[in-house]
């Protein structure tokens, strides 16, 4: 029995000494959009915080498909080492729902991740060509119900963050509007800058810097109340429509990753949320939820995700 247990000890302390010397090479961060979206705009600030304290380089990589799920499924089902993770939006948790609705087997399930921390969640808000002629949600759903189907929007892809905004909005509004789904945040931006469609839900982050440059007109936002970037923007709430939506972000990991890696991990990420922990307590009452709290906590100790 000894031997036996000095066998099982012996096999057992390289592993133990790799997760002690974590990190020891780059690590991966996957944003599974194209460039210029949200994740990415959140993933390469946050990166460069967590670079110096983990000492080692975190590269992003762009790996789109789906609206996201390619890439997402692709950590899921990686390697449990801590050097691959995901830099994922609220729509990791949309799309299992939606494959198993159209009778698809997901791609992963929220199951195959931990999740690390919270990083940002804001109200997304509905953004339309400065030059062209919706001035008001008025004029817009106007418009909409002048012309059934007729009015295109862009969105980050199907069943994304982005289509789910529009949605909902749709639907307190009556209208009947024509989706144009593209692959990531980025694209859908451009497309709206081409005029290629319409309209378009984006995150903040996506869109102040085309509202400030003259390209945009913000409309409306799906926030409880109003932002802080955008004081003079109305919520939908004010506006009488009864839609509220929040778009996350926020890293994760294959579910079997060691806890002691987990750990470092957050610990590294805690210092790029841990200015945005405020913002939190103001969107857990909405009907789409975020994980709650930054890295430690007990929620995301017993690994719960939700949307």
């Amino acid at each position: 029995m000894k031997s036996l247990l000095l066998v099982i000890l012996a096999a057992a302390a390289p592993f133990a000494a790799a997760q002690d010397a974590y990190p020891s090479k780059p690590i991966t961060m996957v944003v599974p959009f194209p460039p210029g979206g949200v994740a990415e705009l959140v993933g390469r600030p946050l990166a460069a915080v967590m670079q110096p304290l983990l000492k080692q380089p975190i590269v992003l990589v762009n790996r789109p498909g789906a609206g996201g799920a390619v890439g997402m499924a692709s950590v899921a089902k990686g390697a449990a080492d801590g050097y691959t993770i995901l830099m994922g939006l609220s729509s990791i948790s949309i799309f299992p729902v939606s494959d198993r609705i159209n009778g698809k087997t997901p791609a992963y399930e929220l199951a195959d991740f931990a999740p690390i921390a919270l990083i940002t969640a804001d109200p997304t808000i509905l953004v339309v060509r400065s030059d062209g002629p919706y001035k008001t949600v008025k004029d817009f759903v106007e418009a909409a119900k002048a012309n059934p189907g007729k009015i295109n929007y862009s969105s980050s892809g199907v069943y994304g963050t982005l289509h789910v905004a529009m949605e909902i909005f749709a639907n307190a509004a009556g209208i009947e509007l024509f989706h144009v789904p593209y692959q990531g945040g980025g694209p859908a931006v451009t497309a709206l800058l081409g005029g290629q469609v319409q309209a378009s839900a984006q995150g903040p982050a996506a869109a102040i810097g085309q509202i400030r440059g003259g390209k945009f007109r913000a409309l409306a936002g799906w926030g409880s109340e109003r932002l802080k970037l955008l004081p003079e923007l109305p919520t939908f709430k004010e506006l009488g429509y009864d839609a509220e939506f929040y778009i996350w972000t926020g890293v994760f990991v294959p579910a079997a990753t060691p806890p002691a890696i987990i750990s470092k991990l957050r610990s590294g990420a805690d210092a790029g949320c841990l200015p945005r922990r405020a913002r939190v307590p103001q969107i857990l009452g909405a009907r789409r939820r975020a994980p709650q709290g930054g890295a430690g906590e007990d929620r995301q100790g017993r690994g719960e995700v939700s949307s």
